[in-house]
């Protein structure tokens, strides 16, 4: 790299963050996520936009896959091992609803439009899995990682994410049209390796917590992001999704350990989802959004209201309140980085897939953050509305203060 082209990058890069951290300052001014602000500043800056980024645009790519890292990570090091394996049991018969209810309406709108059975399995997953990343982001946000209803969002998200471990391979054998034993040899390699990495964060976590410890904050930084980064590139290497390895390292690591880790990595995640956040939007071209913008709109509301049904259905299984299963439904609503690259995978076979799949995560990785913030309020307006209609239709004096004390439950409580 020349000195001219050093210059450029480290102009563009600065001139990026300076432009997140005005968007995100605004955001946080009028009571926001920035996450769909971060969307459209990467919109504004992408190919075929008003100011394109040439010289930074490998840099960024690189920090939007550690960004979804860091923010896996980061959820990780909330919940411990045994959790997880609690939440596993419990919800997966909701992982199966997950995927009837929010499967079928991508198959179905692929074999609506004609583009054939390889296209309908792709379809398929684009609207079948959530956004961890976007997901982890609005949580944080909000402060909802203590909320009852998260563990329910998490176990979701985790058998998701352990899902593609089984679709993304799959896939790739259905449209490279390999043999059987090929495609074989690839899902027990991708199913090895999730079954070793989630074995020694279960059984050994104690271990490697003792390992990683330092008083040193540089040095637990160091040994932390070093580990987590290794075992993505690992996973993701033998065809599981980094995601899964770096929120398996997260639930590996315990105590002070994991204290000390949040407390440090706190900072790093926030200024690499941010940069995740806005390469999506740099990804995505505007003029390929319009002519597909009908039927993504159709597809991403009926996939909005069966993410909301599938929150409800989890959280009521684990006994969470009304409030709290509504915030589930709610959280659920976005779609992102998975949908992306099953989309990248199928765009050989069905070239159309791409542009109806970004302006399918575009509308919904904006929608939810939205969602997961209003979703209740909206639902609680509306059933008041309806109930004091009714009162007034019946005569009745409206409600005492007393009759609205449901609505002041507190989120801890669900």
């Amino acid at each position: 790299m020349t000195v001219h082209d050093t210059t450029a990058l480290l102009i563009e890069l600065g001139a990026v963050i300076l432009v997140l951290g005005l968007v995100g300052r605004f955001a946080e001014r009028v009571g926001l996520s920035p996450i769909p602000l971060y969307l459209l500043a990467g919109l504004a800056l992408g190919e075929g936009s008003v100011v394109p980024l040439d010289a930074s645009e490998d840099f960024v790519a690189v920090g939007a896959e550690i960004g979804v890292i860091l923010l896996l990570l980061l959820l990780g090091l909330e919940y411990s091992a045994g959790e997880l394996v609690s939440s596993l049991r419990t919800q997966y018969p909701a992982g199966v609803v997950d995927f009837v209810l929010n499967a079928l309406p991508g198959a179905a709108a692929a074999l609506l439009l004609g583009w054939g059975p390889l296209a309908a399995v792709a379809l398929a997953g684009v609207t079948w899995v959530s956004s961890s990343g976007v997901i982890a982001k609005v949580l944080t946000d909000l402060g909802r990682l203590g909320n009852r209803e998260t563990p329910v969002i998490l176990g979701i998200l985790v058998m998701e994410d352990l899902s593609m471990a089984v679709y993304l391979p799959v896939l790739t054998v259905l449209l490279a049209g390999v043999g059987l034993a090929g495609g074989s040899v690839t899902l027990l390699i991708s199913l090895g390796t999730v079954s070793v990495v989630l074995y020694l964060a279960l059984r050994h976590g104690r271990h490697i917590s003792r390992a990683v410890s330092s008083d040193n904050p540089e040095m637990l930084l160091l040994v932390v992001l070093g580990m987590t980064v290794l075992v993505a590139g690992v996973a993701q290497r033998l065809q599981v999704s980094a995601a899964v390895g770096a929120f398996l390292v997260g639930i590996a690591l315990s105590g002070e350990v994991a204290e000390g880790a949040r407390r440090i990595l706190t900072p790093l995640r926030d200024l690499f989802a941010a940069v995740f956040f806005l390469f999506f939007g740099l990804s995505t071209v505007p003029a390929s959004i319009p002519p597909v913008l009908l039927p993504a709109l159709l597809l991403a509301a009926a996939t909005a209201l069966t993410k909301i049904a599938t929150g409800w259905y989890a959280a009521g299984r684990a006994l969470v309140g009304r409030r709290g299963r509504l915030r589930a439904g709610g959280a659920l609503i976005a779609r992102g980085e998975f949908s992306v690259v099953i989309a990248g995978l199928a765009a050989a076979a069905e070239p159309r897939i791409g542009p109806l799949t970004a302006a399918y995560v575009l509308i919904l990785v904006m929608l939810g953050p939205f969602g997961a913030r209003w979703m209740q309020p909206a639902v609680d307006g509306v059933r008041d509305l309806v109930v004091h209609a009714g009162r007034r239709r019946r005569g009745e004096a409206p409600p005492g203060h007393e009759e609205l004390t449901e609505s002041s439950e507190t989120p801890a409580t669900g």
